[in-house]
């Protein structure tokens, strides 16, 4: 017989109590080590501090009652932390170009280049140099507005020399200012030049007022314009090795590590910025987008860089941080293969539509008429993004959304073309 009494219900209770009790506990300290881990910041052991805390700087001052998300945001930063002051982006002399009265002196209300270059020099001129620089600008608007000397400067870089297709000014100047203003100036104006006459919005990148190295570094950021038909880099990056990598283990990685000091161990796997911006291994920091890229891909027919050598040992240091030398060369000789046969299916395009230009059966007015459109998208969409494809490894998009519409718009090139000729 056992002489132990039965439990009475409100002991049951308490038993049930604190096994939910410890359920909990174990649960939410989980999502806490989940979240520190995600941060960034708290995983490497570097609380975020406000150095604006205890500012009676007057722009603080004013602005937490003005704009508190500004203040908030750059007081976490690490500009903040050096005792870089709201003046000394923003404040400019009363005759400067593009400054205006706010509060007795005179600001511009974006920073240009200029003001960020009295601190970040060899980043300015690298940036300069870039694709992000004017040739993002002249994409759109065309060359025939700049002043002389941003034109002496825009002909004197590797990207600005090359001058591909330019039927996507034509598009701007068809879709007209209330478009444009949402569709390609929001991305194309990273070079946009300045009333002082520097070029380019750092902020486009670098987001006010944190300027945050997590931020910039992850894939995100460039997704903001680096996707859609024509250029698909980040829809790529998600389906390639390397994006499968960052999306299942981002959140452990470094985010916050020092410039210049980054290593496998900070980043297993690369992102956007360490294949093209960050110092990696060998390669040091830049901010030429194009310093370590063999080809102009973007182009209708894709040719060589210029320093196309050095721009391959560049990228291939960074490979070689994870990958052994035959792999890189194998890969290499593959991809330069692929994107020559890219270029022969759109040469072909141009071929087929030969007969109507030289009988003069094509209209001197771009994109009036559909054989316009479909001959544009076989290199402005389907073969860049295939080339794109071949270098950052998305099958997906090298295929079906590459290959395969090319060759559907091949097919659909020679029965336009021969409807006008009356061959069919």
């Amino acid at each position: 017989m056992n002489d132990r009494p039965a439990a009475s219900p409100l002991s049951s209770s308490r038993v049930l109590v604190l096994a939910l009790t410890a359920t909990i506990v174990v649960l939410g300290l989980g999502v806490v080590l989940v979240v520190i881990g995600r941060s960034g910041t708290a995983a490497a052991g570097r609380p975020r501090v406000n150095a604006l805390a205890n500012s009676d700087d007057d722009c603080v001052s004013c602005h937490r009652h003005a704009t508190p998300g500004i203040v908030q945001q750059f007081g976490f930063s690490r500009m903040a932390a050096a005792e870089v002051e709201c003046v000394d982006c923003h404040e400019v002399a009363e005759d400067y170009a593009g400054a205006v009265e706010h509060e007795g002196t005179y600001v511009l209300r974006e920073p240009t280049t200029a003001m960020c270059e009295s601190c970040h020099h060899a980043e300015v001129a690298q940036y300069n140099q870039s694709r992000h620089g004017l040739p993002a600008y002249v994409a759109y608007a065309g060359a025939e507005g700049l002043s002389p000397e941003l034109l002496a400067g825009y002909e004197a870089i590797p990207e600005g020399g090359f001058r591909p297709d330019r039927m996507r000014n034509a598009l701007f100047a068809m879709e007209g200012d209330e478009i444009t203003r949402f569709a390609c100036r929001s991305c194309h104006d990273i070079g946009k030049p300045a009333a002082d006459g520097s070029v380019g919005q750092c902020s486009k990148c670098h987001l006010r007022h944190e300027f945050s190295l997590e931020q910039v570094r992850k894939p995100e950021t460039c997704n903001a314009c680096h996707i859609g038909p024509d250029h698909p880099q980040y829809e790529i990056y998600q389906e390639s090795p390397h994006g499968i990598a960052y999306h299942t283990g981002g959140y452990r990685w470094n985010w916050e590590a020092e410039p210049g000091t980054l290593t496998p161990e900070d980043f297993p796997a690369p992102t956007c910025a360490i294949c093209h911006l960050s110092g990696f291994g060998a390669a040091g920091t830049t901010h030429d987008v194009g310093e370590r890229l063999t080809w102009y891909l973007f182009a209708p027919i894709s040719e060589r860089r210029p320093a196309w050598q050095d721009n391959r040992v560049r990228m291939q240091s960074v490979c070689s941080e994870c990958h052994n030398a035959n792999f890189i060369d194998d890969f290499y000789q593959a991809a330069d293969a692929a994107t020559e046969r890219v270029n022969e299916w759109v040469r072909e395009s141009d071929r087929i539509i030969a007969p109507l230009r030289r009988r003069g059966l094509l209209t001197a007015e771009p994109f009036d008429e559909p054989i316009d459109f479909v001959h544009f998208e076989a290199w402005h969409h389907w073969g860049r993004t295939a080339k794109f494809g071949i270098w950052m490894q998305g099958a997906d998009y090298v295929q079906w959304h590459g290959i395969y519409e090319l060759l559907a718009d091949l097919a659909e090139l020679r029965e336009l073309v021969a409807d006008k000729l009356g061959t069919r």
